[in-house]
Parts: C-alpha cells; structure tokens; sequence
C-alpha cells in the first residue's frame, strides 16, 4: 500500500510505501560493505525496522571484476516488523558486470537497477564471461534501469581536489549512496560525521568522501532521474534507547555483560577464523573491563588456555567455526572429564574442510551434540537472530557456571555479520548470574556432587587445603583420584549425562506460535527463525491451521517438546542442512517428520518456505 505526493521543488513524486529491500554488489574492493552498513546506520536512526545479509566473497583475493570476487550487501527496511533482510530486491545497485550477473535474478521485475556504466567495457564484460553487453541487448528490458557513470562523475567532483585517480575511483561507492539517499529521503548527515571520524587523521580523503556523496544526491536532483522518490515511516518499536548490532557484536557484548553480573573477569582464548574472528576483534576493545584477550597460534591453544583460565577460576571463553571445532575436539572432552565451565562459540559456516568460509550453514550441529569421542554429551544452544546472540551468551554463561560444565553456542555467518536495532537492556533487566567458590577444607572432595545440580565444587588453585588432581584420565567419584575400576567409569559417564539432562529444570516449557494445535507446526532453530516465522504469518492469513516451535536449547531439549509435537498432524523442519535437527526430532521423538533441505550458502527464502507448506499440506 503506498500514497503519492508532490514534492513543491521539483517535478518528481513522492511515494510512500511501508518498506524496501536495497541491495549493494561489487568487487570486494568497491566498498559495498561499508556503503551498506552506512545506509543500514541512516535508517536505524530514522527508526526504521531494519535486518541486513552482508555476502562477501569467499576467495581473498580473487581478481578484479571477476564472479568469485563479488561482494554484496542486502538491506530491509520497514515501518513495521522485519524478520529477514528480504527475498526479491527492490533496488540493486551493481558496480561492474559479475555484480549484475551474480544478483539481477533477485531483483524484482520492473525493480530499480542502477548500473556503474563505466565498468561495461568490452574487458569488464570478459572477466565476468559474459558474451554481450546487458546495457544493449534488451535482456533488461522488464527492470527499470538507470546506467550511470559512476567513475567519471566522482572524478569530475573531485577534479579540484588533487587526488590521483585511483583515490577518486575509490570514492565511487559514496557517489551511488549519496542517489540512494536521494531515492529515499534520507539525510546524508550520518554518514557525513562518520567520514570527518574514520578520515579524521586524512582531511584530503575525508573532503573526498563527502563531496562524492553529495554529488551522488545532487546528481538526482539535478537530472530527476527518477520519477519518483521514497519515503519509508518510522516503524513503531518498543520505547527505549536502540543501537544496530551485529551478531558477533552481540555476543561480545553478551559475554561481557556476563561476567560483570557474576563477577568474574572474562577469558578469551581464539584463534582467527571467519566468520568468527569479529568476536575477538570486539572483545579487544573491553580491556578496561577485566577483558583478557589471547590469540593462540592453534585452535587446540586457544581451547586448552580457555580451560586452563577456566581452572583458576575465570568466565571463559573459546571462539571458533565448523573447521576449527573439529580441531577443539579432543580438549572438549578434556573440558567434560575435567567438568571445568567454558563456552564455545561456533559460527557456522559451510564445509566440510575449508568448504565455504564466508558463507551460511547450519552445518554443526551433530557435531556439537556428538562430535567427540566415547559419552562426551555438552549442552548446546543456538541464537535466533543478531539480536538474540546476547541472551545466548548470557544464559550459555549461567548454564556454564551452575552446572559447571561447558556449554556450545550455535551462531552462523547469517547470524554473525547480519544486524539489527537492538534495545539496549537496563541494568534491572539483566538477571544476576550467582558463582560459588569452593573455601573450605572440611569435607571438600573435587567430585563431591551438588544434589540439584549434580555439579562439582570450583576450586581456585591456590586455596589451602583445596588441592585436588585435574586431567583426562577417569576420576574416581567423589575424591578424583585416577580411576580404571569398570564399576566406577560407567557411573562417572552416566552421572556427568545426568548433570547435563538436570539443565532441564531450568529450561522453561516451550510455546509454539500461530496455532497450538492444527495440521502442519514447522520446527525451527537457529537462524532460519526469521524467515520461517514470516512464513508461518502469511500462510496462517489465508486461513491455514499451523504453528510454528522455535528452539533455543538442542541439548537438552525443552520437556515439553514431545507433547508439542503430538498437536499437529504433520511435522515440517527447515534446515540449512541435511536435515540434522530432523535426525534428533525422529530419533527421540518416534515422529514422522519432514524436512527442507537447503545447503546453499544462503538463507531461506520466504516464498521456498511457502511452496514447502503448501506442498506438505497438499494444496
């Protein structure tokens, strides 16, 4: 639904619509990530709803205006609620042929689509393999498009500057920001202040960007390119103060926000890995918090310092993708005999081995829940949106420290550089997370169980009186002391199960949205909830009886999940995988689950889903 009005000043229309999806694509040197989140910026803090999908390139350096170098970023943005970043875009804007060629099946007929008419040289088209140029050939005749000269209009705004040209092409991507700003009313004076910050120490650049961008903007008003012109209302979100917020972000902020709440300085040991590497980048930044940052040289160090940190009595933390896991592998069972409280994070990612490594998969997760030798079980959360992350890594963190175990945390690439408008919690709002040291020498035993948790003491080394074995080997019950009595190591590994299984008293029922009972409920975890829950909407407004469960805990899962599941007639699982979840659901449930099955490298889309509901329930 949208409206038209006249704007005074000129001769193009105004419409407003309730919301859009804008995507910008070029080579991983174009600056589209930086454009996208500064347009992601200026409409959060008009108070737009909004959700992002930064796509970028898997190869590091793969050649200039080339396919595998294309880098991309998706933005939806509303007046009312948005769930995912958009399935069909609205605008693209494409800055050399492989762009145009890796995204216009996205773009919606009769769609914006503005082209950097400068990169349509008969080269440009080689390096992307295409035979004929798109600008000529009428194969865009069913887009509205708009070929503009992008380099040699920000050369000629920068002209007076003294510039080399390849410091002015560099500036190109701000010249396409500053008409997208045009195109939907909003105000450059964001983006404005963030370059006289980033480019504070560079005047001659900072003067460069901005005058590129305001270029970009005249250039619009000058020409009236187009006809008509957006405005997109404020959404109407909850009160309170919000701030954009990756997932990664999330999370950093989730753990340091756990360890003010329980007191305890936080560890972090990681080695770098996309897409998790951003978490320890974040958490750098926290030093003046009691934040301790160690980059290992392995996996297998960064792991082994967060259980050693752990020992003596710190909040701490691994960070890691699928690859990096499998890595971490035989210290997560040292990290479960041992029963020390770590987190790990795993951003998802693609594989297996290198596999795909910027982009999304839901990839681990029988890997987290089984993935080590002998009867390793580890409890396992996934997040649900960037938003999400911090509550993950907040109840991760209590779980953690009240079982004394450690715990996995389930993001992905999605997830992780996808983003948000995130209400800042108040200091009220944050539960307090209890820790207990072990003090007294009386009656202490470093296996001696806490009847309603079946967790053991934590005793910081150093404590008189309190010295105790620690190691891989199997403990005898009670004392710790090495033991091979078979008796004793079947009661070790069914008592550290049983701990991991009491996590369910903390675990509150869960409630499936939509309908709570009907003929389909979709099953979701991780980061399809978005686009699976839209999905549910729509398909519930024309008259369908579904609901949708949404699970936070995989291990173990909520009680009440088995009697959710028995409502429906039909079971749907979404997964961007195999069909993991799916696996799990069949196996302890005994239900006749289905799954849908995408393992692409990119999120569902809403209309995958709905062609998947209706096809399930026979329409």
């Amino acid at each position: 639904m949208s409206t038209l009005t006249e704007i005074p000043s000129g001769k193009t229309k105004r419409e407003v619509i309730e919301q859009a999806v804008i995507r910008f694509a070029g080579d991983s040197g174009d600056g589209m990530q930086i454009t996208g989140s500064q347009f992601t910026n200026t409409v959060a803090l008009y108070g737009n709803d909004i959700a992002t999908f930064p796509d970028y390139p898997a190869e590091i350096r793969a050649p200039a205006g080339t396919v595998p170098g294309v880098s991309g970023f998706q933005l939806n943005f509303s007046s009312g609620e948005v769930y995912t970043p958009g399935d069909s875009v609205d605008v693209l804007v494409a800055m050399n042929p492989a762009a145009l060629k890796v995204n216009i099946g996205d773009l919606k007929a009769n769609g914006i689509l503005i082209v950097n008419s400068d990169s349509f040289e008969e080269a440009d088209l080689r390096k992307a393999h295409i035979t004929s140029n798109p600008l000529e050939d009428n194969s865009l005749d069913k887009f509205r498009v708009f070929p503009v000269e992008l380099q040699r209009l920000t050369r000629a705004a920068l002209q007076n500057l003294g510039l080399d040209a390849k410091s002015m092409d560099r500036c190109k991507n701000f010249f396409a920001l500053g008409m997208c700003y045009w195109l939907y009313n909003r105000s450059m004076d964001p983006t404005v202040r963030w370059i006289d910050d980033k480019f504070s120490k560079k005047p001659l650049l900072a003067e460069a960007n901005k005058l590129a961008l305001k270029a970009g903007y005249s250039y619009c008003e000058a020409t009236e390119a187009f006809q008509i012109s957006y405005e997109i209302p404020p959404a109407q979100l909850t009160p309170g103060t919000y701030r954009n917020l990756s997932g990664n972000q999330a999370l950093a902020l989730g753990f340091v926000t756990a360890s003010q709440k329980c007191g305890l300085k936080l560890f972090l040991g990681s080695y770098p890995i996309t897409p998790a590497s951003d978490i320890l980048h974040e958490l750098s930044k926290y030093k003046n918090f009691g934040v301790l940052t160690f980059q290992a040289e392995d996996e297998i160090a960064a792991i082994t310092s967060s259980i050693g940190a752990s020992y003596s009595g710190l909040l701490s933390i691994t960070t890691t993708s699928g690859p990096g896991m499998a890595l971490k592998t035989e210290a997560l069972g040292l990290a479960v005999m041992t029963e020390l409280p770590i987190v790990i994070c795993d951003i998802q990612r693609g594989g297996p081995s290198t596999g795909l490594p910027t982009k999304t998969e839901q990839a681990d997760l029988l890997q987290a829940m089984f993935g080590r030798n002998s009867e390793a079980p580890i409890p396992v959360l996934a997040a649900a949106t960037p938003g999400d992350c911090f509550w993950v890594a907040m109840e991760a963190s209590r779980i953690a420290l009240k079982y004394m175990v450690p715990v996995i945390i389930l993001s992905d690439g999605y997830l992780a550089n996808g983003a948000e408008p995130w209400r800042i919690p108040t200091v009220d709002e944050i539960p307090a997370i209890p820790v207990k040291f072990e003090k007294k020498a009386e009656g202490f035993f470093p296996y001696k169980r806490d009847p309603e948790t079946l967790s053991r003491p934590w005793a910081i080394p150093g404590t008189p009186g309190l010295e105790h074995r620690i190691g891989g080997l199997e403990k005898q019950e009670t004392t710790g002391n090495v033991n091979y009595e078979p008796l004793n190591h079947e009661n070790m590994v069914r008592v550290r199960a049983a701990k991991v299984e009491a996590i369910r008293q903390d675990i509150p029922n869960v409630m499936p949205t939509g309908d709570p009972e009907g003929d389909l409920l979709l099953v979701s975890w991780g980061s399809t909830y978005g686009s699976v829950l839209q999905a549910v909407k729509a398909q519930r407004a024309r008259g369908r009886k579904i609901g949708h469960l949404h699970l936070r805990h995989l291990n173990p899962l909520p009680a009440n999940v088995g009697d959710v599941l028995k409502r429906y007639k039909k079971v749907l699982v979404p997964e961007l995988n195999m069909g993991q979840l799916l696996w799990v659901l069949r196996a302890k449930y005994l239900v006749d689950a289905v799954g849908l099955n995408k393992i692409q490298g990119r999120p569902f889309k809403q209309n995958e889903l709905e062609q998947k509901i209706e096809e399930v329930l026979g329409l």
